[in-house]
């Protein structure tokens, strides 16, 4: 039976809970979106029109995780890509390039730019993956490479680094595990978990250079839930209990292991990754805040689905394993964070966009009143969902500040509920949050 034919025997409120039994099921083709299909060349026109950032800001997230050094790839790909279907192959052609160069590097003992083009061609690979919505043999070879090459990146880089499975339902789920630089043996370091957006892949969630949090002497746990980028191609779909359940097992990994304080877990969700990180730590007493920036709290999901570029229901569709519209559009409604957000009783940190075209900004104001524990809500003047603008780069920077204010949290500050309305000009308004 297909993924979409059993939910649709389903009643809505267990829709989220078919997972396990189609953990083996792979849909056939690509999902069928009516608006993907009939205005493609719309979409094409405004990709031609606008370039790979028409819908968000992709290449300003592949710059900050490898740094300038790829500025030149990122003027290469602004210049092939002139329709959707130029993405891909635009990035397994630099991907290519990079792990070439690092073989090169690597054969004349030159470790260091070895180290750095593996990280590169790791994240290129992974980007690759994103206009895959196909399981076959192309989405196969390009999550394979990316972990190869990051494989590779791993036994060069400056601080330790391992793969780590974590139990779901049977299965696992894959995540990456990051101890600061300098790490000793016998210390015992806090640890933030990070969920990435829906466009958004564990290799990329520490950067190469300057990270926040291994600046700051964090371990990080980089981790894809069911629906994200590793998990469909283990056939694991989207499913909000089973990010619940998720959290719960990320807290008991956590504490076995010897390098982690188990009394400093925090975490951290960006875009979509705003959602599921709350579901995350919404049952689970071992973490201790949550901070997140941009944010999907809509429920059900109505602009970002039926009123953004279509690329992003595509993707979803994708993530969640059904590839019918219709069916799709009943599963989409357990997409709602109403029936755990007053669990959630840890200090919360959103930043978000006043202009987001993905999520009006009265849902995540929703969202934070619906919260029970101390809570800041941070909203940038004009600001879209990506987070740029005049607001933010005057501003105080929202990821500077979620890193930060997470520490905060673990030295034990007390944290005032307040609502912080950045103007154009960086001038910070401050207000209470009841």
């Amino acid at each position: 039976m297909l993924r979409r034919q059993f939910l649709r025997t389903l009643p809505l409120a267990a829709a989220s809970l078919a997972t396990p039994a189609l953990a083996q099921s792979f849909p056939e083709g690509e999902p069928k979106m009516k608006r993907f299909d009939e205005q493609r060349w719309v979409l094409d026109n405004i990709i031609q029109a606008n370039g790979i950032d028409w819908d968000q800001g992709h290449i300003g997230v592949v710059l900050r995780a490898c740094g300038l050094a790829v500025q030149a790839d990122m003027n290469t790909v602004r210049q092939r890509v002139r329709k959707y279907a130029d993405i891909v192959p635009a990035f397994e052609q630099l991907a290519r390039r990079r792990e070439a160069l690092a073989q090169e590097h690597l054969k004349n003992d030159e470790l260091i730019p070895a180290r750095d083009n593996f990280y590169i061609a790791s994240v290129y690979w992974g980007t690759a993956m994103w206009g895959v919505e196909e399981h076959g043999e192309r989405l196969r070879h390009s999550n394979t490479r990316k972990r190869e090459t990051y494989s590779s990146y791993m036994k060069l880089a400056d601080h330790k680094i391992e793969w780590v499975e974590i139990p779901y339902r049977g299965k696992s789920l894959p995540a990456i595990l990051h101890l600061p630089p300098g790490y000793q043996a016998g210390q015992k370091v806090p640890v933030v978990v990070a969920v990435p957006g829906m466009d958004g892949f564990k290799e990329r969630a520490v950067s190469l250079y300057a990270d926040n949090f291994m600046e700051r002497k964090y371990a990080v746990l980089a981790i894809e839930g069911p629906g994200y980028w590793e998990s469909p191609v283990r056939g694991l779909f989207i499913d909000v209990q089973g990010w619940i359940d998720t959290g719960k097992e990320v807290a008991k990994y956590l504490r076995m292991r010897p390098e982690i304080d188990g009394e400093r877990i925090v975490a951290t969700g960006s875009s979509f990754g705003s959602f599921f990180s709350a579901a995350l730590v919404s049952e689970e007493p071992a973490f201790k805040a949550c901070s997140v920036v941009g944010t999907c709290y809509e429920p059900g999901g109505k602009m970002i689905f039926d009123e953004a570029s279509p690329t992003f229901k595509k993707r979803f569709m994708f993530m969640s394993g059904i590839h019918d519209e219709a069916a799709f559009d009943t599963f989409r409604k357990t997409i709602d964070w109403r029936p755990f957000a007053s669990k959630i009783k840890i200090p919360f940190l959103v930043a978000t966009g006043e202009a987001d075209e993905l999520c009006p900004l009265s849902y995540t104001e929703a969202f934070v009143k619906a919260l029970s524990g101390p809570k800041a809500l941070m909203i940038y003047q004009d600001s879209r969902h990506s987070l740029a603008g005049a607001s933010v780069s005057n501003g105080p920077d929202p990821r500077i500040y979620q890193a930060e204010w997470l520490t905060r949290c673990l030295a034990g500050k007390p944290m005032t509920s307040e609502r912080m309305y950045i103007e154009n000009s960086g001038r910070v308004v401050k207000s209470a949050l009841g």
